[in-house]
């Protein structure tokens, strides 16, 4: 498959006036095609069960490269996959992307993929704790996006709580970023992880929650009693 064959195929997924919504949404601004996700899904999916690794990862890069909402999409969901290997070249292009996020939909799609990645070999966080220095704002909010996996599991090991810590250490230095959506970051982590691990949860707002927006503290403490 090339990229002109993805292109039409989603082209002709996509529904009479959707475009026009998706733009007025999302407000970034790129090509909008109203491809509706599930659809997206569909063909991302049949992509992956026909499609060599090196293929996908070059049609991914092909997707990413056009601009087109949908297409980066589906470049992420190209890659969402949670047992690949070898995976360092998939880990690459992720990475790549990240200082070219500019929308919180295209970038929660990439770092679904990115998480995959992260989990199937944790010591790429070491990576990942480089982005919370960033000037790049959405680069700062990938960080906690991309490590949400360690707020759902309900028998950690020893290096998930290690692993926990860690990234409630970079939230705690987030606190003092106003941007709605670095808090929107910070409460999202929390909140998830608060389901799984309460005492943390709690921990953290007992020592940051004063410093947060109202907002972000009240959806951090959602499911705390």
């Amino acid at each position: 498959m090339i990229l002109e064959d993805a292109l039409t195929a989603l082209r002709d997924a996509s529904e009479p006036g959707r475009a026009e919504g998706s733009a007025a949404y999302h407000k970034a601004k790129r090509d909008y095609l109203g491809t509706p996700n599930p659809a997206i899904n569909d063909l991302t999916k049949g992509w992956r069960q026909t499609l060599n690794l090196e293929t996908r990862v070059a049609l991914s890069s092909d997707l990413w490269d056009t601009n087109i909402h949908e297409a980066r999409v589906a470049a992420a969901k190209l890659l969402t996959q949670a047992r690949i290997r070898p995976d360092d070249a998939v880990w690459s292009l992720i990475q790549s992307w990240v200082p070219q996020f500019d929308a919180w939909a295209i970038a929660d799609h990439a770092c679904s993929a990115g998480a995959k990645r992260l989990v199937a070999d944790p010591s790429r966080l070491d990576a990942v704790e480089a982005w919370t220095v960033s000037e790049h704002m959405w680069t700062r909010r990938a960080a906690l996006v991309i490590t949400l996996p360690w707020t759902k599991q309900n028998f950690p090991t020893p290096d998930d709580l290690d692993i926990r810590d860690r990234v409630l250490g970079w939230a705690g230095d987030y606190v003092q970023d106003r941007d709605w959506f670095i808090q929107k970051a910070v409460a999202w982590w929390v909140r998830d992880l608060s389901k799984h691990d309460a005492d943390r949860s709690r921990a953290f707002l007992d020592l940051h929650g004063d410093k947060m927006k109202a907002f972000a503290r009240k959806e951090a403490g959602k499911y705390l009693k």
